[in-house]
């Protein structure tokens, strides 16, 4: 597929991204639908909706090109996505009738009626510093594609091709919010889905196999390893590792980040969130088992063809390898539907996390939702400001990433921000589990940094410290231990509080 097709299937893809925007919030772009959708959301919407926002576009080109990596990872990720179930299940029956309970716009109100005014603007800020990272480093991910595969034709600079990314989004997001992204993620998330299961077709008809014939061919493989048992010390995919790590990661960066749960909250009340969120879990499970045997069917084909890993300044890149089939080997229908796939992961992550960081900002910091600021006439004005610093701020951390051109540091980047969630555990469950407790307000903020700090330090010498231990995502549960106890430290009894 050449450049010129891709490029004109990207415009058509936007055009039609924002023409739904403009019918959306034609009658109404307020702050009440940018921030809450209206709470008029219907929830199967939503539950498909989030599937798009849930799936990145890492996911979408990194977790088939993992299956088949030196390290053996084969099928281990779906040991981690049970984990994500579990902690989906957790946080549809304790958090969400929480923030329902406290008809909450932001869900980080609960930590300030619960801990106070610093604990509450720290929470906010964590979420705020996390989301931009770990959103900015997913669309660079994927920009580097589409640079590599459309823009290098063209003469387009790296810059300019992240410029117009953001702008896009932008474009469709700035009015209407939450309620045109329900829409728009809907839209995308069927995209996404139907582009796993096409290309499992194309590859299947393209090894001459029929789909029980691919199933068994998986099964056969030196790809699909799914429990991993051995090695509990030394070996990051253990069971117990994955399954944990899977559950409080689910917990800290899905129940405790105001991005997926602004979604959730649009719903008309709890019983409809609880029922979008059991249906997202059983569509998430099943279509990341899907992705995976993307992954396992890809390196069969690449092996069948003799197609090697793509390279990246003389590295093997795992996470080329199905664009490169899907591009430079399939037909155009399969190019067509994976360059569809990639776009709707990709924009309905960023499109989504665009909208809650500008909603954490507004109310978390401007106080918008504040009886006394409701009448303010420039609130509507202040909120595209706000959107359109944000939109800069991604565009400023993406080329930073770029300019380090260090694979290693970058990942450290995005590890380290995922970290971060791990004091908003501590905050939550201290909230949670000690109600006759209150804490020391102006300290939580340096606790809450120094948590983060140790828990690198942690993982850093944990070989010398605990034995040839190696932490994987269960370090999480440990940085939200320390931010516990730590908040303890610098706690008193008290009468019972909110929450």
């Amino acid at each position: 597929m050449t450049p010129t097709t891709i490029l004109a299937i990207i415009i058509i893809y936007f055009g039609i991204l924002i023409f739904i925007s403009r019918v959306v919030s034609k009658k109404d772009s307020s702050n009440d639908t940018f921030f809450k959708a209206n709470k008029n959301s219907k929830w199967y919407l939503v539950a498909f909706g989030m599937i798009g926002t849930a799936l990145s576009g890492v996911t979408f080109i990194s977790v088939p090109g993992e299956v088949g990596a030196p390290t053996g990872e084969q099928f281990k990720y779906f040991q981690f996505i049970l984990g994500n179930a579990l902690g989906f299940i957790i946080i549809a029956k304790v958090l969400l009738p929480l923030y329902y309970r406290l008809n909450l716009t932001s869900i980080y109100g609960y930590i300030e009626g619960r801990l106070g005014y610093y604990s509450y603007k720290t929470s906010a800020g964590i979420f705020l510093i996390s989301r931009t990272i770990g959103s900015a480093f997913r669309l660079y991910l994927v920009v580097i594609v589409l640079q590599r595969y459309v823009f290098d034709d063209f003469g387009v600079p790296f810059w300019a091709t992240v410029l117009i990314s953001l702008l896009l989004i932008f474009a469709y997001t700035y009015k209407g919010g939450l309620k045109t992204i329900i829409i728009t993620d809907t839209l995308q998330t069927l995209f996404l889905v139907s582009s796993v299961f096409f290309t499992i077709y194309f590859i299947c008809d393209s090894l001459n196999l029929s789909l029980p014939e691919a199933f068994e061919t998986v099964k056969n493989s030196n790809y699909s390893k799914i429990f991993f048992f051995e090695d509990f010390i030394g070996s990051r995919f253990h069971f117990v590792k994955q399954i944990l790590g899977g559950m409080f990661v689910t917990i800290a960066m899905v129940g405790l980040d105001q991005d997926l749960m602004q979604k959730n909250l649009s719903c008309k009340n709890i019983g409809e969130a609880q029922k979008n969120m059991f249906t997202f879990t059983g569509i998430f499970v099943v279509i990341n088992l899907f992705f995976l045997g993307v992954g396992a069917l890809l390196y069969i084909y690449a092996n069948n063809n003799g197609i090697a890993v793509p390279n990246d300044m003389g590295k093997p890149r795992t996470d080329l390898l199905f664009p490169e089939i899907a591009f430079n080997y399939l037909t155009i229908v399969p190019a067509v539907i994976f360059l569809l796939g990639l776009t709707a992961a990709t924009f309905a992550t960023t499109d989504s996390a665009l909208t809650a960081l500008t909603t954490s900002f507004c109310v978390d910091f401007l106080g918008m939702d504040k009886a006394e600021n409701l009448a303010n006439k420039n609130n509507v004005r202040n909120r595209h400001l706000v959107h359109v610093a944000f939109s800069l701020l991604m565009f400023v951390v993406i080329i930073i990433f770029n300019s380090l051109n260090d694979k290693s540091v970058v990942s450290m980047i995005f590890r380290i921000a995922s970290y971060t969630y791990g004091p908003l555990l501590g905050l939550y469950s201290f909230g949670l589990f000690m109600k006759n407790h209150a804490v020391k307000d102006k300290l939580v903020p340096f606790i809450c940094l120094a948590s983060p700090l140790l828990t690198l330090a942690l993982s850093l010498n944990s070989q010398a410290v605990f034995g040839n231990y190696v932490f994987d995502n269960e370090l999480i549960i440990v940085n939200g231990l320390i931010t516990f106890v730590l908040l303890l430290c610098i706690s008193r009894k008290a009468e019972r509080v909110l929450g």
